[in-house]
């Protein structure tokens, strides 16, 4: 059961990232510059849910893999361009700095879902 409810929790927190970054997206000034980066963001870190809820209906371990790793390229490239948001001096880093810790914390995750599956894959 334990299982279950960590599928259930990893759902649920991609979703409340999504959330998380529309609220982002949002707040954004409405420069150029800003809205520019701020779409790759939107449409990055939107997709993170997106790609984990497509790997649960895979219809084998390689499609299931290979849909984590998309989830994985999507947090890496939301990286970026957080990085640019903040470099760029758009938004302060400390305000961001929660986004980029969870972006770190569900690659985290995602890498390790990717390796118990080829762990299992060997099993068989």
């Amino acid at each position: 059961m334990k299982a279950k409810g960590e599928i259930i929790n990893l759902k649920q927190r991609t979703k409340e990232f999504a959330l998380r970054i529309i609220r982002l997206y949002s707040s954004l000034p409405k420069t150029t510059e800003a809205q520019i980066i701020g779409k790759q963001i939107l449409r990055s870190g939107t997709s993170v849910g997106a790609h984990y809820r497509e790997a649960k209906r895979a219809r084998s371990k390689a499609e299931f893999i290979s849909k984590i790793r998309g989830g994985q390229q999507e947090l890496e490239e939301k990286i970026y361009w957080i990085e640019l948001l903040s470099e760029s001096g758009i938004v302060a880093r400390p305000k961001l700095e929660s986004l980029f810790q969870e972006s770190k914390e569900l690659t985290a995750i995602f890498i390790t879902c990717v390796k118990n599956a080829k762990f299992k894959s060997t099993l068989k």
